[in-house]
């Protein structure tokens, strides 16, 4: 046995069922809700590529592309933001600003829908919020990662 899994072993399932701060499990939460979403969204364009005809069949292919590579990535902070990873901060910022830069986009143009502008611009602004909450930044600094790494 190596020193890594000595003190990953026990110590680090006890911290996974240890106490989250309140602010931690919204984080999650938002964060398991907007990936929810995104496998939704994931669906509706299969669903939409297999029974309609694209005017672009690579345009549709690449929307599917990068709605699956983001649910993927959402889901990946929202899992490791349980297990108090840091590096989600950094991840959950760019994703939130993205989502907002899209919200943006809703408000406006011809085909504006500011009911989904709403609805992607509010959380992401609750997300970034709960980010820098001191007892988010407190658990996911002294998380299982940290000291992992310093053996």
């Amino acid at each position: 046995m190596n020193a890594r899994s000595d003190h990953s072993g026990n110590d680090e399932n006890e911290a996974g069922t240890a106490h989250r701060p309140r602010a931690l499990l919204l984080l999650a939460t938002i964060l398991f809700a907007e990936a929810g979403l995104l496998w939704a969204a994931v669906v509706w364009l299969i669903l939409e590529l297999l029974t309609a005809t694209p005017t672009s069949l690579t345009s549709a292919l690449a929307i599917l592309v990068l709605v699956l590579i983001a649910a993927t990535w959402v889901t990946a902070i929202a899992i490791n933001s349980l297990r108090r990873r840091s590096w989600i901060r950094g991840a959950a910022v760019t994703w939130q600003l993205v989502q907002i830069a899209v919200a943006v986009g809703c408000f406006q143009g011809f085909y504006a829908r500011p009911d989904l502008g709403w609805a992607l611009l509010l959380p992401s602004l609750v997300v970034l919020v709960l980010l820098f909450q001191r007892p988010v930044i407190a658990a996911t600094t002294s998380g299982p990662e940290v000291h992992g790494s310093q053996q």
